[in-house]
């Protein structure tokens, strides 16, 4: 674990240049707007360990697939998104000396993401081998008022001496992953120019999308504008530069402006790809930097507006959750159907940037509840356009008759991940998805996105586990054979609890959801079974199938047990292990921890969170105190469900260290591997442990329940939600609640049982006992 960042409510902050930090730094400090992403690299020279990353959403590649044995079903590639041209470079050089961060002196070193206006920047002192001395100060973000639009400001104050220095600022199109399989590179050179402004035009091989990446200069002394004549204009192999010099004093500032404009095929047609970028470009010109800045900073309020969480008395936890929700607000937007979110964002290339259940199960709840409905349902038609290919996913398995089988990790909805354990067998990413469809609807009241869309998908799920279940004559019920659950420690195995209850619970909302579009939505019924060639029977199946699932359960400990088998292992708990076997991934052969009772993450706990209405409160603690000891937590996703479960069953020490460590995993580099990318998926995660958690809400009947205490060392916390026509903000202090309704419409919620009105922009306060768990 690492703790340099400063703490600090708004702002994570590094003081002092930490070369073996760099790579977690790059991670830390990254930008995006939904559409572009980079990681927090130097625009300068630097010469020491680097991963440099700019991403463009929904860009990627098909990397053919690397496996020492080929299995049939195999996918034939992992799908990447692609490290992009990269425009942010401003190499300084004085005297001949280079500005280089690893070989100067650097001193007075600060980094800063100011996460409530959405910028990084940076200062520092460069002295130069020849005694020469800069002050520098950077500052730089990625518009999401326009999301094709790149800014920098860099300055320059000479120390100590009177003179010129030399500029060149670059377009790098010769990018290399750092992934790549076969250490291939995936862009070839379409077009480039220096004519007027500098632009590459790149597309990737095999999928033929194409960028291009295009940059304007400007340059102040003081505040006078600098004519920038004699420009060296520098064209090779996938890059172009413009290099020049200007004159510097001491103790006079220069400053540069960067404006990049990054157009792609997926959204315009490929002969006007540089027209668009110069017209982004122009555009920036015309406003100016400074305006650019105050529209950035006013958007950034507003999102702020809409999402945020205040924690009074607690720093560390103010800024994890903070760092989290400005995350996931950078990383989506919703605003194209054809995007989804990858386990790393825009902030590394680990995972390829893919889809993966993650999505479904972690960060559905954060958009349905902080932004405008459009927002995740796009995450959820993202699911339906790949429909078919499910279908065909499922075929190359030996399914039939519209079986859908979503895939593990995925671009365009054919499944591209390689690991067999992983492919064939983690099939509980299905129920992942059609819990997701209950959930949006349960929470939006929009049954008409059931009958267009989620039925749909519905059926081609319950057709998959329909098919995948086999009656055991021995048992005399259905199982489940050969699968791996949540607990990706355990491969092969058979009947796991959770994939057989998302199994059965899919079915039954299938049915449920059937019998209510059959009365309120007929003709999309009469259309859909057509389209699908549903027969009524196929509900008879998927009932008895329901009806007489296998779930493995220890009657002497009352509880549900994981998988078949489980309880044959050596029972010791995690505290056990020492610290130089953690994590157990890096330090155990494979086989060992396939033997081993060590869990991963969530598991049995996983599907409890889902369907927790459906278990006492005691059997929901039996289980957390039986499986949590074993669980290493080595997932991302493991502390969120462990910390609302906890806050469920009242263990407050659980839920808020819990809590914790989901909210700083990146910013303290828990798993040691922050330097790989964010963990983006696991952020949605940490807003749920306050507002699922610590808040306690849920949706019942309709309305939003709320159950909520505070952690010892908080005064209060605060969040909004938006449900409906309703937009409600809660402040929760130790012997207070006011509920704000922010919105033109009534609102009626359950509050500890009891139902509370709060009508249109009133406020109201409840004296309340919440203290603690």
């Amino acid at each position: 674990m690492k703790q340099y960042i400063k703490p600090h409510p708004w702002k994570i902050i590094e003081e002092g240049l930490l070369p073996e930090y760099n790579k977690v730094s790059e991670s830390i400090f990254s930008l995006g707007n939904g559409k572009i992403g980079q990681r927090g690299n130097f625009e300068e020279y630097y010469s020491g360990e680097t991963l440099r990353g700019n991403y463009i959403s929904g860009i990627y590649y098909p990397d053919k697939t690397r496996v020492g044995w080929w299995k049939n079903g195999y996918p034939e590639y992992f799908a990447k998104v692609l490290n992009a041209p990269d425009w942010t470079g401003i190499k300084i050089t004085v005297n001949n000396q280079k500005l280089d961060l690893h070989t100067c002196k650097i001193t007075e070193f600060k980094r800063v993401l100011n996460m409530e206006k959405g910028y990084f920047r940076k200062r520092y002192t460069a002295e130069f081998p020849d005694g020469k001395k800069i002050k520098v100060k950077s500052k730089r973000f990625l518009s999401i008022v326009n999301d094709e639009l790149g800014v920098i400001k860099f300055s320059i104050k000479p120390v100590n001496f009177d003179g010129t220095i030399e500029v060149l600022a670059d377009i790098d199109a010769d990018i290399l992953n750092s992934d790549a399989n076969y250490d291939e590179k995936f862009w070839i050179e379409i077009e480039k120019s220096t004519a007027v402004k500098p632009y590459v035009i790149s597309e990737t091989k095999k999928t033929f999308y194409r960028v291009c990446t295009a940059a304007d200069i400007k340059a102040k002394y003081e505040n006078s504008e600098i004519e920038l004549s004699n420009l060296e204009k520098i064209e090779h192999e996938k890059y172009v530069g413009f290099k020049f010099s200007l004159p510097v004093k001491k103790g006079k500032t220069t400053t540069i402006f960067k404006f990049a404009a990054v157009t792609s095929s997926l959204y315009y047609e490929k002969n006007i790809l540089a027209k668009e970028a110069y017209d982004i470009l122009e555009y920036a010109e015309d406003k100016g930097y400074e305006t650019l800045l105050k529209e950035q900073e006013d958007a950034w309020h507003q999102k702020w507006e809409e999402s945020d969480i205040e924690i009074e008395g607690d720093v560390s936890a103010q800024q994890g959750i903070r760092f989290n929700i400005f995350q996931l607000n950078q990383t989506y937007t919703g605003q194209d159907e054809r995007l989804n979110i990858g386990p790393k964002g825009f902030t590394g290339e680990k995972y390829g940037g893919s889809t993966y259940w993650d999505t479904e199960a972690y960060l559905l709840p954060f958009y349905l509840s902080t932004a405008e409905q459009k927002v995740s349902k796009q995450l959820l038609k993202y699911r339906y356009n790949h429909l078919e290919k499910a279908i065909e996913n499922a075929e190359k398995l030996g399914f039939k008759n519209g079986a859908a089988l979503y895939p593990m990790v995925t671009m365009n909805g054919e499944e591209c991940h390689n690991e067999w354990e992983i492919t064939f067998e983690e099939i509980h990413r299905n129920g992942a998805i059609a819990y997701a469809v209950k959930d949006y609807v349960r929470y939006t009241g929009d049954t008409e996105y059931l009958a267009k869309y989620g039925l749909e998908v519905l059926i081609g799920i319950s057709r998959f586990w329909a098919q995948r279940v086999n009656f055991s004559e021995d048992k005399h019920q259905f199982v489940m054979l050969g699968v791996t659950g949540p607990n990706e420690y355990e491969n092969n195995v058979n009947n796991n609890w959770y994939t057989n209850l998302q199994a059965v619970k899919t079915l039954q909302y299938t049915k449920e959801s059937i019998d209510f579009i059959k009365e309120k939505y007929p003709e999309n019924f009469k259309t859909l079974a057509e389209k699908t060639k549903f027969e009524e029977k196929e509900i008879n199946h998927w009932k008895e199938i329901s009806e007489n699932m296998y779930f493995p359960y220890d009657e002497k400990r009352k509880i549900f047990i994981q998988q078949d088998g489980f309880l044959d292992k050596e029972l010791k708990s995690a505290s056990e292990l020492s610290h130089l076997e953690r994590p157990i991934h890096q330090n155990w052969s494979w086989d060992r921890i396939l033997r081993s009772c060590y869990i991963k993450q969530a598991d049995v706990l996983q599907g409890i969170y889902f369907f927790e209405e459906d278990y006492e409160l005691d059997t929901i603690r039996r289980n957390f105190d039986f499986y949590e000891p074993f669980t290493v937590h080595e997932s991302s996703l493991s502390s969120c469900v462990h910390s609302i479960l906890a806050s469920k069953i009242g263990n407050e020490k659980h839920a808020y260290d819990f809590y914790l460590n989901a909210a700083r995993l990146d910013l303290d580099d828990y798993n040691n591997d922050t330097e790989d990318g964010l963990h983006i998926t696991s952020m949605g995660g940490t807003w749920m442990t306050i507002v699922k958690g610590f808040a306690g809400m849920r949706i019942k009947n309709d309305k939003l329940n709320f159950s909520p205490f505070i952690p010892k060392k908080w005064k209060s916390y605060s969040f909004k939600i938006g449900f409906r026509k309703a937009w409600l903000k809660f402040e929760i202090f130790r012997n207070e609640m006011k509920i704000a309704n922010e919105s033109d419409f009534d609102a009626e919620i359950i509050l500890f049982d009891k139902i509370q009105k709060i009508r249109k922009k009133e406020i109201i306060k409840i004296q309340s006992t919440v203290g603690n768990a």
